[in-house]
């Protein structure tokens, strides 16, 4: 199984989660294509099997630039493919997320799990829960 889990992170908070994602999925065996939303390789991200997906909160709950940039150029090829969501906030009630479970399903792809969101930075109870979510997520 192959698995692309790419992110965005602004304060270190979403990079925690995407480590411990990347932790729980290698030690899955699966092949993990790793990386930030500004370096990342659309096609060794639509060949994978799951993808995930991490943007922090912006402003008035959007997604970080690179993501949005990266989204936009994958997302009319998401159709049939299995992806979950996941970020960092510091405030709001997750629509950042809402709204991107929207965008996806929109665009025919299915959502493996509820997307995970963790409030500022990551303690050692969330990033238990990211290895949890991550083990659901490529399911």
């Amino acid at each position: 199984m192959k698995v692309a889990v790419i992110y965005a992170s602004t304060t270190g908070n979403t990079e925690a989660m995407a480590n411990a994602i990347n932790e729980a999925v290698t030690a899955s065996g699966a092949t993990v294509v790793f990386g930030t939303a500004d370096s990342a390789n659309k096609d060794e991200v639509l060949s994978s099997d799951v993808i995930l997906l991490g943007s922090p909160a912006m402003g008035d709950e959007v997604l970080e630039d690179s993501v949005e940039d990266f989204y936009n150029s994958i997302e009319g090829s998401l159709s049939g493919k299995k992806v979950a969501l996941f970020g960092s906030y510091d405030w709001g009630d997750g629509q950042w997320l809402r709204d991107w479970e929207d965008r996806i399903k929109n665009a025919g792809a299915t959502l493996t799990t509820e997307s995970l969101k963790v409030h500022l930075t990551p303690e050692d109870a969330d990033v238990t829960t990211c290895k949890e979510w991550a083990n659901v997520a490529i399911k």
